[in-house]
């Protein structure tokens, strides 16, 4: 029988050790949203935003069927470079260790194993959520029956906008997931600030999201998560009509194909990189990188109430 405990990073250990904030970071964006050599680069820039803001990350992935909460330099180059890494989901993670294989961590995975360390916070682009005609295909990302059931704080741009949006919030207030804005009352819709959805509630300041965590924890009610949606700013967003044209353009280019599960969301980010050029993979870094710092902030508004 093997040894399938958790590895952690010495740096991410030590803080959690010490009561040092640190922020949780997934792999999959890395290894699955980001084209190389971009993505290895971004990863590494993810990290830093995060220690800049006086926190420390640790980024989530599996590598050789090692669980590993931290990923080192090396690890993260693996990531980024092999071909054959699994892109894992909370429910893949036994099966992938047990055949010792190189795995990505999705947003379920990441909040599953965070929560499961005792990291607070969760950095990440945008959550996954129900797909489009998901009435037919029962399509829906696990990352939300996750954070039903996974007390960690989401720092997000909302849910992919290549998502039935409305659908998604539904089943975030059905499964008693808060979603709360950053300085507005929009729920953001990734590459566009604006979902055209409201929100019941906003948050000014990180400490205000520390202070909801702290409630949250002190009323022991629900383990549900909790998501900080952060917009950009719209001056940053993508040009809301290229982005309404290449989706439409993507969502023919997925029925002519017949693609769908898993392969839907890889497909369609490298739709809107290539047909954006490169616009879009600019907006998704810019949308990491604050969420990144957001996390940070709260983690440390948290660990210092």
């Amino acid at each position: 029988m093997g040894d399938f405990s958790i590895r952690f990073k010495p740096e991410v250990a030590a803080a959690l050790r010490d009561g040092r904030p640190v922020v949780a970071l997934e792999s999959t964006i890395m290894s699955h949203g980001l084209p190389r050599p971009d993505n290895l680069k971004v990863a590494q820039e993810i990290e830093q935003t995060v220690r800049s803001a006086g926190a420390v990350p640790a980024t989530i992935g599996m590598v050789g069927g090692q669980l590993i909460v931290g990923l080192d330099e090396a690890q993260l180059a693996r990531l980024a470079t092999a071909d054959d890494v699994a892109k894992l989901s909370a429910r893949d993670l036994a099966v992938a260790a047990a055949l010792g294989v190189d795995g990505a961590t999705t947003v379920a995975a990441t909040a599953a194993v965070a929560a499961r360390a005792g990291i607070p916070v969760f950095a990440t682009g945008g959550l996954g959520g129900v797909h489009r005609a998901a009435a037919e295909s029962f399509d829906e990302s696990a990352d939300l029956t996750t954070l039903a059931h996974t007390p960690i704080t989401v720092v997000c741009a909302g849910v992919k906008s290549i998502l039935d949006v409305g659908a998604t919030l539904e089943r975030l207030e059905t499964l008693g997931v808060p979603v709360v804005g950053y300085r507005t009352r929009r729920f953001p819709g990734f590459y566009l600030a604006d979902s055209g959805h409201d929100l019941d509630w906003s948050v000014e300041s990180s400490e205000e999201v520390a202070r909801i965590m702290q409630a949250r924890e002190s009323h022991g009610v629900s383990r549900a998560g909790l998501i900080v949606a952060n917009p950009l700013p719209a001056d940053e967003q993508l040009d809301p009509e290229l982005h309404d044209r290449v989706l439409a353009d993507g969502l023919a280019g997925l029925a002519r194909a017949r693609i769908a599960g898993k392969a839907v969301t890889p497909y369609l980010l490298a739709h809107f990189h290539a047909a954006t050029e490169g616009r879009s993979l600019a907006v998704n870094i810019r949308i990491i990188l604050r969420n990144a710092e957001l996390a940070a902030k709260v983690a440390l508004a948290y660990a210092h109430p």
